[in-house]
C-alpha cells in the first residue's frame, strides 16, 4: 500500500520559479523528468503545470541521488 503525503501546506512552484532554484533550463528538466531523475509536475490546467515546493527542495539537496 502507498503512503500519501500531505500536500495540504506544499506550495506549488512555476517552471521559472524551478529553473532558479535549481539552476537548470526547461529542457533539461523535462528530460531529467522524463527519465526519473527530476520530480514529476502536476497539471493544473489545459496549459499550466507547477511542480510541489517540497520535491523541488529534496531535489536541489541530492540532485545527483534523486529518483522519483
Amino acid at each position: 500500500m502507498t503512503e500519501r503525503v500531505d500536500r495540504s501546506r506544499d506550495s506549488l512552484l512555476r517552471i521559472a520559479q524551478v529553473k532558479a532554484r535549481t539552476g537548470l533550463s526547461t529542457a533539461t528538466i523535462y528530460r531529467r523528468e522524463a527519465a526519473g531523475t527530476f520530480p514529476p509536475r502536476q497539471k493544473l490546467g489545459d496549459r499550466m503545470v507547477a511542480w510541489y515546493d517540497s520535491d523541488v527542495t529534496a531535489f536541489v539537496a541530492d540532485p545527483m541521488g534523486y529518483r522519483a
